[in-house]
C-alpha cells in the first residue's frame, strides 16, 4: 500500500513539475514573441514640445535587410527576427534630417526618437533676411448640406365602421381588455420621388374617439411614405392623417476656418464631408489662394494627410526652405 502511494506521488509530482516546465517554455517564448516588433515614433527634435512634430517618411534601418518607413505620425514598426538580441543598432535617414544613430533596447517598450533639421542652426542665430514670410494663413473648403424645402402639406381622412357593444366572444380583433367586438382601419400617404414627409399627425376629429388606439404608427419618422392603423371597438369614428412635405436638396457651402502653427508646420482637419481643401495666404505681401490638389504640394509648403476612423482627414504642411510664418 505504501509503495503504491509513493508511486503515486512520484507520478503526481512529476506530471506537475512537466507542466509547470510547459508553462515556463510557454511564458519565456510568449515573451520572446512579443518583443519581435520594435515600435517607435520620430518627431522633430525640440524644446517646446508643441513643435515636436512628427516625421514622416524616415527610412529606419536595424540592418541591410531590416527596414521600416515612418506614416504620417511618425510611427514605424520594425520587424525583428523571432530570436532577437537584447538590442538592435538603429539607423535613422531623411532627406531633410540629420542622420540619427541609436542603439536600442529590444524589450517590447515604446521609443520616441527625435531628428535634428538638417543645416539646424545654432540656438539663438538670426534667421536669413532671405527667407519669405507667410502671413493671414486661413483653410477653405467646401461641405456639402442636407437641406429641405418646404412644398406643402399633405390629409388624408379615414373611417374605421364599427358597430358597439357587441360581444367579441374570441373573434378578433376586439377591444383591449378582449370584450367587445373591434375593427381596423387605417391609412396611407407617398410624398413622391425625392420628397419626405415631416411633422405628421393623426387626429380623432368624429365618433366615440376615446375608444379607439392607434396600433402600428408609420408617421412619426420623416419619410416618403407614411402609414398608420387604428383600432375602434364603439361606433364608427372618423380620423384624419396629415402631414408637411419637404424635398431634399444637396448644397456645397464654402467654409473658412485657421489652422494651428507650431514651429515651421501648420496642422488643419476637415469633417468627413468636407471637399476640395485650399490654404488662402499672404506670401512674401501678395495675397492667393493655394488649392490643395493630390500631390498636396504648394510653391512654399510640403503638405501630407492621413484620414482617421471616423473618416475625418488630418492635414499637415510643413514650410519649404526659404520661407518662415510670420
Amino acid at each position: 500500500m505504501h509503495t503504491r502511494a509513493a508511486r503515486k506521488i512520484k507520478i503526481l509530482t512529476g506530471t506537475a513539475v512537466a507542466v509547470g516546465l510547459v508553462i515556463a517554455i510557454f511564458l519565456f517564448t510568449a515573451r520572446r514573441v512579443a518583443s519581435r516588433t520594435l515600435t517607435g515614433v520620430v518627431l522633430v527634435d525640440d524644446p517646446d514640445i508643441r513643435k515636436q512634430r512628427p516625421i514622416a517618411n524616415v527610412r529606419v534601418e536595424a540592418a541591410t535587410d531590416l527596414s521600416a518607413v515612418t506614416d504620417a505620425t511618425g510611427l514605424f514598426r520594425l520587424k525583428l527576427p523571432p530570436m532577437p538580441r537584447k538590442g538592435v543598432h538603429l539607423s535613422l535617414q531623411h532627406p531633410d534630417y540629420a542622420p540619427l544613430q541609436r542603439d536600442i533596447a529590444v524589450d517590447g517598450r515604446l521609443y520616441v526618437l527625435l531628428m535634428n533639421p538638417a543645416g539646424m542652426k545654432p540656438a539663438g542665430a538670426l534667421a536669413p533676411t532671405a527667407e519669405l514670410p507667410v502671413s493671414d494663413v486661413r483653410l477653405r473648403y467646401t461641405e456639402s448640406v442636407r437641406t429641405s424645402i418646404d412644398t406643402g402639406s399633405a390629409l388624408k381622412s379615414f373611417e374605421i365602421v364599427n358597430r358597439g357593444n357587441v360581444p367579441c366572444n374570441g373573434r378578433p380583433p376586439c377591444s383591449p381588455d378582449g370584450k367587445w367586438k373591434a375593427a381596423i382601419g387605417g391609412a396611407s400617404l407617398d410624398a413622391g420621388e425625392d420628397n419626405e414627409f415631416r411633422e405628421a399627425r393623426v387626429s380623432c376629429v368624429a365618433g366615440p374617439c376615446p375608444f379607439t388606439k392607434i396600433e402600428d404608427d408609420n408617421f412619426s419618422r420623416s419619410a416618403r411614405n407614411i402609414s398608420v392603423r387604428v383600432r375602434d371597438w364603439s361606433d364608427t369614428v372618423s380620423y384624419v392623417l396629415e402631414a408637411e412635405v419637404t424635398r431634399a436638396t444637396m448644397s456645397d457651402l464654402i467654409r473658412l476656418s485657421y489652422p494651428l502653427i507650431l514651429g515651421r508646420s501648420l496642422n488643419f482637419s476637415l469633417p468627413p464631408s468636407g471637399e476640395g481643401p485650399s490654404i488662402e495666404a499672404n506670401v512674401a505681401g501678395v495675397e492667393a489662394v493655394y488649392p490643395l490638389g493630390p500631390g498636396l504640394h504648394t510653391s512654399w509648403a510640403d503638405c501630407s494627410q492621413q484620414t482617421a476612423a471616423d473618416s475625418t482627414k488630418k492635414y499637415r504642411c510643413d514650410l519649404k526652405p526659404g520661407y518662415r510664418f510670420q
